[in-house]
């Protein structure tokens, strides 16, 4: 793992280096996002770093200085050899004063590349009896403020499931805490709208683009009992990929299914080509 922040290489990532009246401590007031890293190469890198600003100037903190940003990438990756990983890369408002209002010190940045396991191609998701809510002010934007994703996760973990499924506050499906939802009726692969609320998933939109040629994919809301007679359910995100669920809470679930399968080989099929880094 190696670890980078404002410009600086940092011996450990365990090292003392940000304030500890940084707001992304304080408050959890930042954006973020995680790329996938195959061969040394980060996956889709512009799309991530695109919606990383779309994501901090719609919180108010600001532009990220992309350029910097991917030097402290190629820092990070130097050296590491990784066959698969990833990189996260962070930015607060900085530091400021105790409680909401923020400080005048510019953004903190930092960038962290790291070894992974690679997910398996099958997992288990539960839904959980929260909601998200999809006119909140947050609401499309990738933030830090992850207290309620990390809540929602323990909760499916102690089923068994590797991920948690909300639906928004008008009971329609609407996503994962860090994965797409996807799934299939008869031969037609659905996912909710982003009016519905979710996150805009890089992953998400490339499977749109990608299957669209070959199979009959919509944008469409419903609500969230869909995954009770789905007839196959996929999760999509930056280290899953296109992968097939067995489970939705107590509920077996064909997997993969021909549709998920389909999906999945169109998507190991593009990929292999590349993504503009």
């Amino acid at each position: 793992m190696k670890t980078w922040l404002n410009g600086r290489l940092l011996q450990s990532p365990d090292e003392p280096a940000i304030s500890a009246l940084d707001h992304g401590i304080i408050v959890g007031d930042g954006v973020f996002e995680t790329v996938k890293v195959e061969l040394d190469q980060p996956f889709a890198l512009t799309r991530h770093l695109d919606r990383l600003v779309r994501s901090a100037e719609g919180l108010g903190i600001g532009t990220p200085d992309i350029g910097a940003i991917r030097e402290g990438i190629a820092a990070t990756l130097e050296g590491q050899d990784l066959a698969f990983g990833r990189i996260r890369i962070t930015v607060t408002s900085g530091p400021g004063p105790l409680g909401s209002p923020r400080g005048a010190a510019g953004l903190t940045t930092v960038v962290i590349a790291e070894p992974s396991e690679r997910p398996p191609s099958i997992s288990q998701i539960a839904t959980v009896p929260w909601t998200r809510n999809e006119h909140g002010a947050l609401s499309g934007l990738k933030t830090t403020s992850y207290a309620e994703n990390a809540l929602m996760v323990e909760y499916a973990l102690a089923r068994g499931a590797s991920e948690a499924v909300m639906a928004n506050t008008a009971g329609q499906l609407c996503e994962g805490t860090g994965a797409n939802i996807m799934y299939v009726i008869g031969d037609q692969l659905v996912t909710p709208t982003l009016a519905a609320g979710p996150l805009a998933g890089v992953t998400r939109a490339l499977v749109l683009e990608w299957c669209a040629g070959e199979l009959d994919v919509v944008e469409r809301d419903a609500p969230i009992d869909v995954l009770q007679t789905a007839d196959e359910v996929i999760l999509v995100g930056t280290t899953r990929d296109v992968q097939a669920i067995s489970k939705v809470d107590d509920r077996e679930v064909r997997a993969p299914g021909p549709i998920t399968a389909k999906a999945q080989e169109i998507w190991a099929r593009e990929a292999a080509k590349g993504i503009d880094p």
